[in-house]
């Protein structure tokens, strides 16, 4: 027997963009938005892939509702699979916890929520599937939180639904910390992970998957964003494919402006870089933070014109279309080194015109008037060590310090 199934992550119900907002409330609500329209586009996936079942692995609101709008929004979506006989499997996450909600509308008999108090199993007789999992009761997770999962069903597919970091994902919180061998040894054929945002195959023996966040939320979440559509036949996953759902994207565009002329050649570049940015993706709105980077005499005037330059990199943007949005221009170049002063080509020998000047008989007359002169003021002791050799020794030092 050969099926599909659908597994996502936090989907973060219309999760604030507040640095947007304080930015562009138009591009902000644009945002806003595309949240929602990605978890209709993965209604529509788990509808169109025939798939029998769709896991949610946590985080699938932000937070506490600020109105009852949000939950409804997703009742609705549930109520479209459960129309069509298609269950879906939830655990809470750190965001939507049990502790963290204090409102909940009913969800369709379809929609099966795994308990906080323990980890338990459902099971789908007809596919031969073993789901295991367990929803967090607090933000925060006991540390042996993984290892209260049930052991593995002989005979069936079985498949774990974890809210996780792993052993600590950089620029994560260890939520129900564990490693990949605390994993394997459970047994199961598929790990459907959730809280990390980046999409990942950790694991293919057995299958570790972190689907990513459905929609990006921040210049840090750039590139497609979605589900996983994992395949299994006879028993045994297949394939596992990314699909992308999310209603707008971003992307992170580092400009090299080496050896520009000017602020119009620099925009140019930028110009170029949205260009293929928004052709790569795929006809969503698109939110972009440029970086320009490289050595150039413009440094200087590119910090200090820098929000002119992001203006005019924002209305170079709505040349290629009415969604593409220049987030942020950041100036990260640097100015060309100071150059080394050379040295002079016609440099005086000083000790050589000092030696001259010594030879010559008047100069030396003169010299030796001053040698007189000096050697009355010196105490007897060293009247006799005085000679003219010293007093042009002397000259050429003093003379060098001064070239120094």
């Amino acid at each position: 027997m050969r099926f599909t199934f659908l597994h996502a992550a936090d989907l973060h119900i219309d999760s604030p963009l507040e640095s947007l907002g304080a930015k562009d409330p138009a591009v902000a609500a644009l945002f806003a938005r595309a949240g929602r329209a990605a978890v209709e586009a993965l209604v529509a996936e788990t509808l169109a892939s025939d798939a029998k079942f769709l896991l949610i692995a946590g985080d699938i609101f932000d937070g506490d509702w600020k109105d009852v709008s949000t939950g409804l929004f997703f009742v609705r979506q549930l109520g479209e699979l459960s129309r069509r006989g298609i269950p879906v499997f939830i655990v809470r996450g750190n965001h939507d916890a049990d502790s963290v909600m204090s409102r909940a509308l009913d969800y369709p008999q379809s929609v099966r929520t795994f308990a906080s108090a323990r980890a338990e199993t459902k099971l789908l007789e007809d596919l031969r599937v073993a789901l295991h999992g367990r929803s967090f009761a607090h933000k925060g997770a006991a540390d042996d939180f993984a290892q209260t999962y049930p052991a593995r069903r002989e005979g069936w597919l079985n498949i774990g639904v974890l809210h996780t970091s792993l052993a600590g994902a950089r620029g994560h919180e260890p939520y129900a910390p564990c490693t990949l061998s605390d994993l394997a040894r459970y047994g199961y054929d598929y790990w459907a992970l959730g809280h990390i945002h980046a999409a990942e195959i950790v694991a293919r023996d057995p299958w570790v998957v972190y689907p990513g966040n459905l929609q990006g939320r921040s210049p840090r979440e750039t590139g497609a964003k979605g589900a996983m559509r994992v395949s299994v036949e006879d028993g045994r996953i297949v394939a596992v494919e990314p699909v992308a759902l999310d209603g707008a994207r971003w992307a992170h565009e580092v400009v090299d402006v080496s050896g520009v002329a000017d602020e119009r050649e620099a925009l140019g570049r930028i110009g170029d870089a949205l260009s293929r940015a928004h052709a790569a993706a795929d006809g969503r709105p698109l939110a972009t933070r440029v970086s320009l980077v490289g050595e150039t005499r413009l440094h200087g005037r590119l910090l200090a014109h820098r929000e002119t330059l992001e203006a005019d990199a924002r209305a170079r943007g709505f040349e290629i279309a009415g969604d593409c949005w220049v987030e942020r221009v950041k100036i990260a170049t640097r100015a060309p080194p100071e150059p080394a002063h050379a040295a002079e080509p016609d440099a005086l020998d000083v000790g050589a015109l000092i030696d001259e000047a010594a030879a010559d008989p008047e100069f030396a007359a003169a010299l030796a008037t001053m040698q007189r002169t000096l050697a009355e003021k010196l105490p007897g002791a060293l009247r006799g060590e005085w000679r003219i050799d010293h007093a042009a020794a002397l000259a050429r030092d003093f003379l060098k310090g001064e070239r120094e």
